[in-house]
């Protein structure tokens, strides 16, 4: 029996983007996880440091719904990495400050990131490593800078079969 699908005309870019984000994603969480962390805990720590942002504002930075926000910040409370503190700008609002061990440990974490990106970074021949970083950027900030509205979550693509 023949095959009935259709032939590719274009190399499946779903899958290489899907596959390398997961993996790197599963190597960003067992590096950090050596410290204490998460990835999500390391972005509300750095970008909290960047300046004064309410919880809100680290969720959409970090892409997080209130639910994990919230679980995020309660974890870095008890770490003693974080608190919740009233804006200096608007007394209504409630800020994530950063503690100084915190300070400490979103050093130490964005090291461990940068190591991960490095590596990544690092395997591809020297010449592809800028022309990737570039590539990627402007599908970024143009193409794809924003996702279209759907009327569900879209879900994670399929694994390549062997």
């Amino acid at each position: 029996m023949t095959s009935m699908a259709p032939a590719r005309t274009q190399t499946d870019l779903s899958f290489l983007l899907d596959h390398t984000s997961h993996v790197l994603r599963g190597r960003m969480t067992a590096a950090l996880a050596e410290i204490g962390l998460t990835p999500r805990m390391h972005c509300v720590l750095v970008h909290a440091l960047e300046e004064e942002r309410t919880q809100i504002q680290l969720a959409e930075i970090g892409d997080m719904d209130k639910t994990t926000m919230v679980v995020t910040v309660d974890a870095l409370e008890k770490a003693g990495l974080a608190e919740r503190r009233p804006s200096s700008r608007d007394r209504r609002a409630r800020i994530i400050a950063v503690t100084e061990e915190g300070a400490r440990v979103a050093a130490r974490s964005q090291q461990i990131v940068d190591g991960v990106h490095e590596a990544a970074l690092g395997s591809l021949p020297e010449d592809q490593r800028e022309a990737l970083v570039q590539a990627l950027n402007t599908l970024v900030s143009g193409h794809l800078a924003t996702p279209p509205e759907t009327s569900g979550p879209a879900r994670r693509a399929r694994e390549r079969q062997k």
